[in-house]
């Protein structure tokens, strides 16, 4: 609808003029001095298609008329094709409610402000269209880490940087600071941090973030986040199983350790970089998940056999969990003992113990989220369960642990290429052959998308089976 576009405002000082965005529509109005008809007419004008229909706007008004206002009397905005002087325009159901005295269609000049434009109008405003990229519009994406934005502004973009970030801030609440990544993740840091600028807001990267019911702290400059991963942290999490082992390489802050472990799921987590693990011990006791999940600060090419070997000391030690009674059995035990000096009411049940989960003595999954170079860390499993292999099928009905490592592929027109890519640089790390399939048949591998990174470039996580002649072979 023509009428309700932001009007242009070109800002060749980059500099954001929010008066400059005020705009007055002349629209009629459905003036009905008897507050009680309100509701009647503004059924039926809608009904009618009479109204106008527009976001975020509010459809009932008061009175034009100051001295109208001021006794009550309310007015409905109507469709903008019905002019208040010419009755031609007037569709049925107004000119009936004319008709019958209860309605008078007056004149009404509604003005818009800034605040009323979303970021979408403001920035299409702003910006130039022959500026405006054909495939992708206007920049609408970033991440979030608490109060903090992430742009990645493409060169394009750049001239109007302060203009994106300033508008983002008014338009979002919960954005308080937004930053640009002026290099690519893991370009300066070997921990997959990114050299950034400040566009608008406070300069305080310290966050708190809540994802999967868990709640992290961390300095948002120092370590890795992103919230456009939250899906595959919930998949994967979805496939462990309480009571299971899960040997997380590249652990992060803990997004995935720290779920899990709130499941009941035993994780080793590791990461390399010292601020992670930092956060990392944080979250595991902020979260109360320290009898489940263990901390770790080691290169992980070396970890993935030293996780292996703890664990199953950890078994031979007899370490184990211990589950303190539910709330709802602390409830049941407490109105139990209440009615316990009612005679003719059941004794109450023996105080809950607390079980005992005890740790087993094999991993069930490994995760590698380095998608840059996790798959040259594959190498670390030749040898990881040499002269154990009687824990394992035939000679037992635990399978050998499920690997799932993430790495980027560019895209293709056929869109098997990239799995038969991904397998491919899996099959020359490993030294065997590894095919897109079921990961439950030997020498199969599931591919999943996980998501798109760059137009010519996508994320994916490869799951499969460890096979018995990498994990049995001999320790480099």
């Amino acid at each position: 609808m023509l009428a309700f576009r932001p009007p242009v405002v070109r800002s060749a000082a980059g500099v954001l003029d929010r008066a400059l965005f005020s705009k007055t529509v002349r629209l009629a109005a459905a003036a009905v001095e008897d507050k009680t008809k309100i509701a009647k007419w503004r059924r039926t004008l809608e009904k009618a298609n009479e109204m106008l229909v527009v976001d975020r706007l509010q459809a009932i008004r008061p009175h034009p008329d100051p001295a109208m206002a001021a006794k009550g009397s309310k007015c409905l905005l109507l469709d903008t094709a019905i002019k208040h002087d010419n009755p031609e325009t007037w569709g049925p159901c107004l000119k009936e409610a004319v008709s019958q005295q209860e309605v008078g269609v007056v004149p009404f000049d509604l003005t818009l402000q800034y605040d009323y434009w979303s970021y979408e109008d403001v920035m299409s405003s702003l910006i130039p269209p022959e500026a405006i990229d054909v495939h992708d519009g206007i920049p609408v994406g970033f991440n979030t880490a608490g109060h903090v934005a992430h742009l990645n502004l493409r060169d394009a973009y750049l001239p109007y940087k302060k203009l994106i970030a300033e508008v983002l801030v008014d338009k979002n609440p919960n954005i308080r600071t937004v930053i640009n990544k002026t290099a690519d993740v893991g370009n300066e840091s070997e921990f997959r941090t990114f050299s950034y600028e400040i566009l608008a807001g406070d300069p305080d990267l310290n966050v708190e973030v809540r994802e999967n019911e868990c709640t992290f702290r961390f300095d948002y400059s120092k370590v890795y986040w992103n919230s456009k991963l939250h899906r595959e942290h919930t998949r994967l999490i979805d496939m462990f199983q309480p009571g299971e082992v899960v040997c997380d390489i590249m652990a992060g802050i803990g997004p995935f350790a720290v779920p899990a472990g709130k499941k009941g799921v035993f994780v080793w987590a590791n990461d390399y970089n010292p601020e992670s693990f930092n956060c990392l011990e944080d979250a595991i006791k902020r979260n109360k998940v320290s009898q489940y999940v263990r901390p770790f600060n080691r290169d992980g090419k070396v970890f993935v056999t030293e996780a292996a070997d703890s664990v199953f000391a950890a078994f031979q030690n007899g370490e184990s969990a211990l589950h303190e009674p539910s709330r709802k059995d602390k409830r049941d035990r407490r109105r139990d003992l209440a009615n316990a000096a009612n005679p003719s009411v059941t004794p109450p049940a023996p105080r809950p113990e607390p079980k005992s989960t005890p740790i087993p003595a094999t991993i069930s999954h490994f995760v590698m989220n380095l998608p840059a170079s996790a798959i040259s860390f594959l190498p670390s499993y030749r040898g990881l369960y040499v002269g154990k292999e009687e824990l394992f099928e035939p000679h037992t009905s635990t399978k050998l642990p499920m690997v799932h490592v993430h790495c980027f592929a560019p895209k293709q027109v056929d869109s098997d290429a990239p799995l038969w890519d991904v397998c491919e640089r899996i099959s020359t790390e490993l030294g065997v052959q590894i095919q897109p399939g079921d990961p439950e048949v030997p020498g199969r591998a599931a591919i999943h998308n996980v998501r798109t990174v760059a137009p010519n470039k996508d994320m994916f996580c490869a799951s499969f089976r460890l096979l018995p002649e990498v994990a049995f072979a001999s320790r480099s």
